[in-house]
């Protein structure tokens, strides 16, 4: 991996709901990654009122990483993906941000590769892509049905939006932290599509992406919280996006 500043510092968001057994493998190899890599890190869960426990698992592990590498800052119901980055931005301390999911289906081990690459090419933004072609990309855990949605996702968005990224609903991704700051105070969704419209309007912005592929498991506890709502909130976006951006 390319030699970091010594200044820089990166602060992972993640939001919470039911995954009360995820954190404690997503934290532990986390902080396994960062450690083996001489990375100053920190981690900023914002859990909305899970009613499996999280919260208090989250607490534990706090006291097991230490409260400047765990970072608690909950809230008071489900109030929606995009306003938990939101919540979480305002206090991070990291040059860079991460977003990523705490359901394990993005693995850590591929941070070092999201951080040589902004190095290598001063990239404002670096994302995953489980669509380029690679041997390191791909898809497991889910059925047909699920990926034919996903790949439709992204051709529909692709073809109305042309954002010119491989994979538009993806949601593991590395920001200049004053380049997210940036990109979401311009953000109007905060639901599904709220990733999605981020892309769509730092491209917009003239911010620089790039891309490194990602192999994407589906969630090892728990359940998708992706429903037909979902779907019919996703479609409703692209075509708001291409008539505003």
């Amino acid at each position: 991996m390319a030699p970091t500043s010594k200044k820089d510092k990166y602060t992972v968001i993640l939001p919470t709901y039911n995954e009360r057994r995820n954190l404690p493998i997503i934290i532990w190899l986390l902080a396994k990654t960062f450690e083996e890599n001489s990375l100053d890190w920190e981690v900023i869960i914002v859990d909305d009122a899970s009613p499996d426990g999280t919260l208090q698992v989250a607490q534990q592990l706090q006291k097991l990483y230490t409260l400047a590498r765990i970072v608690l800052k909950p809230r008071s119901g489900k109030l929606g993906l995009g306003t938990a980055y939101v919540h979480g931005l305002q206090f991070a301390t990291g040059t860079f941000v991460i977003i990523m999911d705490a359901d394990f289906s993005h693995h850590p081990r591929h941070i070092p590769s999201f951080i040589a690459l902004q190095k290598e090419g001063g990239y404002d933004i670096v994302t995953g892509t489980r669509y380029m072609k690679s041997p390191e990309a791909g898809v497991y855990g889910w059925d047909l049905i699920r990926k034919l949605t996903s790949r439709g996702a992204n051709l529909f968005a692709d073809t109305v939006l042309r954002p010119g990224v491989s994979d538009l609903t993806g949601s593991f991704r590395l920001y200049k932290r004053e380049v997210l700051e940036e990109v979401i105070r311009r953000t109007e969704s905060k639901g599904y599509t709220f990733q999605m419209e981020m892309m769509v309007r730092a491209k917009a912005m003239g911010f620089k992406v790039g891309e490194v592929p990602i192999g994407f498991v589906d969630r090892v506890y728990g359940e998708s919280k992706l429903g037909g709502e979902e779907i019919v909130e996703y479609m409703k976006g692209v075509l708001n996006l291409w008539w505003k951006v």
